[in-house]
């Protein structure tokens, strides 16, 4: 047999026979490698450590504590989890198992709910067959095979992912100790390499995500290269549990959803409405200091409107259908940009009113499939911080660097120190399917967006394929206190639908020009913003964001009249406040007042009435000793007006 060399990720080469598995080369390189190996890169792309090599390649190995092995170990668990299932559930009928974000899942048909109690035995299950460590085999088969040996097995998903599989594309199964599943891999070597491993949770999933489809049993899981990681992790878990915004929206009262209103609609209220209107006021001060100008626009308009604009082309999928109202179709509005478009075409615009920047907080109503919704974070319902910059070529990269400015200020207000700019682009294939049919303009588009990134020094990361239907975008993705992600808000650009509406301006010739519109909405909606606003806080809200900003403890009955003077006072002076005046004990209210996050706590006795003073407690911080009222009014309003953390 020939030799081949291979080209390790330091440059270094070694030279094999042709035929050298992956492994083979990582045991030449060392056993620690070989040991902790989970998958190979020959040439840019993944493969089992067992596939062999025939010629020459560049080779890297993953180890289950990179990004791309522990992705693979993710799915490899999902197997090693299928395949105890079948062991207590032989009836149980298989979908996919797919990795996704530090966890995997199997989804699986069975007529009886997995229990909660269930998954321990499941996983003994699991465990026991990963100390057996059967070895991982991948096998290439004809179509025909794989439909008869999944027919023969009674795994009738199995057959239906098959039959959308091309009669000239590889067919590959898996098959680890009397298991077999249809996959293309890769995966790790052995069960073996499957060490540090918990179930989570189950619930329920419609087959492909089609409510239309039969209701599955998903069952959740997480892996890891070491115990450490995993313990981490479960921890992580454990604290993001105690953070979930609808057990801390509930507990606080903030917002509620009602079945007769429908899925996916929240109730706000009162105290969630008070957040509502601090992140407004905060975005009309920033807004208008950025010269914005604030408009209003209707609910509902006309589906000649959406015809224009390309949405119930490329969106009507999640719209709502539309409702005849004398013989014309209406349709809800499910973004705000038509509109804004509209009142930029109400009068002629020249360059010199240019740019001009509308802000609405609009609210928009999306069809979201009832499997995705998911508290405040996935709804139908939502209040956008929406604004439409409509400016000439030569003004884009200011204008476009000054939204991604605004949404750096705003990290600093609410403490957000880890963010990422996602910069989501187009791919040719879908012009005129995905994306509006324009290569040329989208080309030239995502040039002026990645200059207008570099030169203002903001780091970015490309995502081809995800680019709105007419223009690329920023998806900006932040990560919470406790380092958990969300994908907030979006910064986009429009070369295409300012054309549509015929929106232009008269240029220093008096010729007619089309605008750019950049779209942004730096505080997202107000639901999805607040839906991270309360895990990023764990509800403990700064002074100028909190429900109700303090309480006024009085120690028994004869310090009452005093602390309602006190409550006057502060309301008088716009504070949130409320008074405990209960027969409790001292003790029983301030537990109270910290179940209920009250950022300030006031305790007041006699001692306090006669001196005019306050003890004043902070939440999180304990004691701070006795403060004088009208000290305390004038500390605590500097603290409101800085929107300190």
């Amino acid at each position: 047999m020939s030799d081949i060399t291979i080209t390790l990720p330091d440059k270094s080469t070694r030279t094999f026979t042709s035929g050298t598995t992956g492994m083979q080369v990582c045991e030449a390189i060392g056993p620690g490698l070989a040991k902790a190996a989970v998958v190979a890169e020959v040439n840019g792309a993944l493969f089992d450590l067992s596939i062999p090599i025939e010629e020459d390649a560049d080779f890297a190995v993953h180890t289950g504590e990179t990004e791309t092995g522990h992705q693979i170990l993710l799915h490899s668990a999902a197997h090693l989890l299928a395949q105890a299932v079948k062991v207590y559930y032989p009836n149980a009928k298989l979908t996919i198992g797919p990795a996704i974000e530090n966890r995997f899942y199997y989804d699986i048909d069975f007529d009886e709910p997995f229990s909660e109690e269930e998954l321990p035995k499941i996983e003994d299950k699991m465990r026991e067959i990963a100390k057996e460590n059967h070895e991982v085999i991948r096998e290439v088969i004809d179509k025909k095979k794989a439909q008869k040996m999944f027919s023969d097995m009674n795994e009738p998903y199995k057959l239906e992912i098959l039959d959308e599989i091309a009669d000239d594309e590889v067919t590959s199964i898996y098959t680890q100790g009397d298991f077999i599943d249809l996959c293309r891999g890769p995966h790790a070597p052995t069960t073996g390499s499957i060490k540090h491993f918990k179930l989570l949770d189950t619930s329920g999933a419609y087959w492909r995500g089609d409510e239309k489809n039969k209701m599955l049993q998903r069952i959740y899981g997480t892996a890891f290269s070491s115990k450490k990681e995993l313990d981490a992790y479960l921890e992580f878990l454990e604290e993001a549990k105690e953070r979930d915004h609808r057990k801390i929206g509930k507990e606080l009262k903030l917002f509620s959803f009602d079945d007769e209103i429908g899925p996916g609609l929240p109730l706000w209220l009162p105290n969630g409405t008070v957040l509502i209107d601090a992140l407004e006021t905060l975005a009309k001060e920033v807004e208008t200091s950025a010269g914005y100008e604030r408009i209003r626009t209707p609910h509902l308009t006309k589906g000649i409107l959406y015809e224009k604009s390309g949405h119930l082309e490329h969106y009507k999928d999640s719209m709502y259908p539309a409702m005849d109202v004398d013989g014309i179709e209406y349709y809800v509005k499910p973004m705000n940009c038509p509109h804004h478009h509209k009142v930029y075409a109400s009068e002629p615009r020249s360059y010199k009113d240019l740019p001009i920047r509308f802000s609405e907080y609009g609210t928009c109503y999306r069809y979201e499939k009832s499997g995705q919704l998911f508290g405040l974070m996935r709804v139908r319902s939502m209040q956008m911080n929406d604004a439409h910059i409509y400016c000439t070529e030569d003004q884009f990269k200011d204008e476009f660097l000054a939204v991604c400015n605004l949404y750096l200020t705003y990290f600093k207000i609410f403490g957000i120190e880890k963010y990422e700019m996602r910069l989501s682009l187009h791919n040719e294939e879908g012009l005129g399917k995905k994306y509006v049919n324009e290569p040329a303009l989208w080309k030239k588009t995502e040039k002026l967006v990645k200059e207008a990134l570099t030169d203002g020094g903001i780091h970015f990361k490309d995502v081809p394929g995800e680019a709105a239907f007419y223009g690329p975008k920023i998806d900006v993705q932040v990560w919470s206190a406790i380092g958990k992600e969300f994908t907030l808000a979006t910064n986009q650009v429009d070369f295409a639908i300012p054309e549509r509406f015929g929106l232009s301006y008269k240029d220093t010739a008096g010729k007619d020009q089309t605008p750019l519109c950049i779209h942004r909405a730096p505080l997202s909606t107000h639901e999805r913003f607040i839906g991270f606003l309360i895990e990023h806080y764990k509800g403990d809200f700064p002074l100028w964001l909190a429900p109700v900003q303090m309480a006024i403890l009085p120690i028994s009955e004869k310090s009452n009249s005093y602390a309602e003077g006190l409550l006057k006072k502060f309301k008088a002076e716009g504070f949130r406040v409320t008074l405990d005046d209960k027969a409790d004990k001292i003790g029983s209210k301030i537990r109270q007042a910290e179940l209920k996050k009250i950022n300030v706590m006031l305790i007041v006795g006699e001692k306090e009435a006669q001196s005019e003073t306050v003890s004043l407690r902070r939440r999180l911080m304990g004691d701070k000793g006795s403060v004088e009222v009208n000290t305390l009014i004038e500390d605590l309003k500097n603290e409101i007006t800085e929107r300190s953390e």
